[in-house]
């Protein structure tokens, strides 16, 4: 009897039709979220999970862990989601996806942060509203980032793209990290490293967020870092909803204090705060960072090496936790 796999999420279909040739899955083929009833079902029943991003594996939904369940296979790179202390102690391994998301979230930073600078969001509106009279040599004025300073907050793959497609438009890279790159890599991306992050974000034109979720970086931008940016900066969050204080944000850019921001992820996803909805000054997405259809390609390909790697009897080369059977 090979073990079932139980996928939580619809997933491209070229991996689901790989999936049901190697393996014994249960697929979601009206892709709709599981609720808490169900993850609990499905980790009970399961030897497999392939969860995604929208499905919290808490400690509550562990506790119903059945003895078959040995491998958390997560379509996705970021595991916060997931209760890793809960999973080492039922001896689950959990794997992951990295190295596939990082052209394409850098992408989706660039494309906030022109987006927010230039006010393409605001304009659209009000084209499309029929509220734009002519062209006129005060209207919608912008920022050019050509000689700006960016701050990335994490410098690990994505900050680094980030980084090199920042650079081409000629803006000043800044960088904050746990630890500094090596001088090679500053070099080529000709970037300037700050212990401080205070010091750094006071300087800043705009203020880049690709730092991963963490216990360290949760609301690592907390409305007093908030308060030190200057007036007339951005802030682009294609991290994580909760390193960001969103009340925070939210207050100085109804206020003025800070000039815009460009979101891709929130505090209470998929739940968006509606004050959002009502500022000009900001440039939302819905969590479209890993939206092509190459990267969600590639991230059903890793999960399907991380699985059968598994069931071979061999340890995941992706694996965050656990070192397997």
């Amino acid at each position: 009897m090979k073990p079932l796999i139980i996928v939580t999420r619809k997933l491209p279909e070229q991996i689901e039709k790989r999936m049901k040739e190697l393996f014994n899955v249960r697929l979601n083929n009206d892709d709709h979220i599981f609720s808490q009833e169900e993850l609990k079902s499905a980790v009970g029943e399961a030897s497999i999970l392939v969860p995604t991003v929208t499905d919290k594996i808490d400690a509550d939904i562990l506790t119903n862990a059945g003895p078959a369940l040995k491998l958390i296979a997560n379509y996705g790179v970021g595991v916060d989601h997931i209760d890793l202390k809960s999973a080492r102690n039922k001896m689950i391994t959990v794997t992951n996806t990295p190295g596939v998301l990082t052209e394409d979230t850098a992408d989706m930073t660039m494309a906030l942060m022109l987006g927010i600078t230039r006010r393409m969001s605001e304009g659209e509106r009000m084209l499309r509203a029929g509220k734009w009279q002519t062209w006129s040599p005060t209207g919608m004025l912008g920022m050019r980032l050509s000689g700006k300073k960016v701050g990335i907050i994490g410098m690990g793959r994505i900050g680094q793209a980030v980084a090199l497609r920042a650079k081409a438009f000629g803006v000043e890279i800044h960088y904050h990290n746990r630890q500094q790159i090596n001088s090679l890599l500053e070099k080529e991306l000709d970037a300037t490293y700050w212990k401080s992050l205070d010091q750094m974000i006071t300087q800043m034109d705009v203020v880049s967020l690709n730092c991963p979720s963490t216990a360290d970086t949760f609301q690592i931008m907390s409305k007093r870092r908030l308060g030190l940016m200057q007036n007339h900066a951005y802030l682009i969050n294609t991290a994580r909803g909760d390193v960001v204080e969103e009340d925070a944000l939210i207050e100085l850019l109804e206020a003025g204090s800070i000039a815009g921001a460009g979101l891709d992820v929130y505090e209470n996803e998929p739940n968006v705060n509606p004050r959002l909805f009502a500022l000009e000054n900001v440039l939302i997405a819905p969590h479209m960072g890993s939206a092509t259809e190459e990267a969600r390609q590639a991230m059903g390909e890793k999960v399907l090496i991380n699985v059968k790697t598994f069931i071979d009897g061999h340890s995941p080369r992706d694996r965050v936790l656990g070192e397997g059977l």
